[in-house]
């Protein structure tokens, strides 16, 4: 038998712990400044590293991640699926710090 509705349960949300989302993002933004003070170092000019790094810091630290949250959106609308916003942004960080590695492996 069907019990009212305030009487049902609510299943638990299955959320990402807020440290290790909060942690990928500052090690998002931590990996996406890393070279810029050995470019400074190594005598760069400042206008041309701090262009760079006004496209490439928030293309890994919030274009990725934003992505991720906006596929979760249309997911959940077309495919009626509950993914929570701090599970994709998490997921979407995760991906960015390992696509900076990725790209520092091989640059390096």
């Amino acid at each position: 038998m069907n019990k009212p509705m305030h009487e049902q349960k609510e299943q638990p949300k299955s959320l990402v712990p807020k440290g290790i989302t909060i942690g990928l993002a500052l090690f998002s933004l931590v990996l996406s400044l890393a070279g810029y003070g050995f470019r400074l170092m190594i005598g760069e000019d400042i206008a041309s590293v701090l262009r760079h790094a006004a496209v490439i810091v928030p293309a890994f630290v919030l274009g990725i991640p934003l992505l991720f949250w906006l596929g979760s959106r249309v997911f959940n609308k077309l495919q009626g699926t509950h993914i929570e916003t701090r599970n994709a942004l998490t997921l979407g960080w995760l991906t960015a710090c390992v696509s900076m590695l990725w790209l520092m492996g091989t640059y390096s």
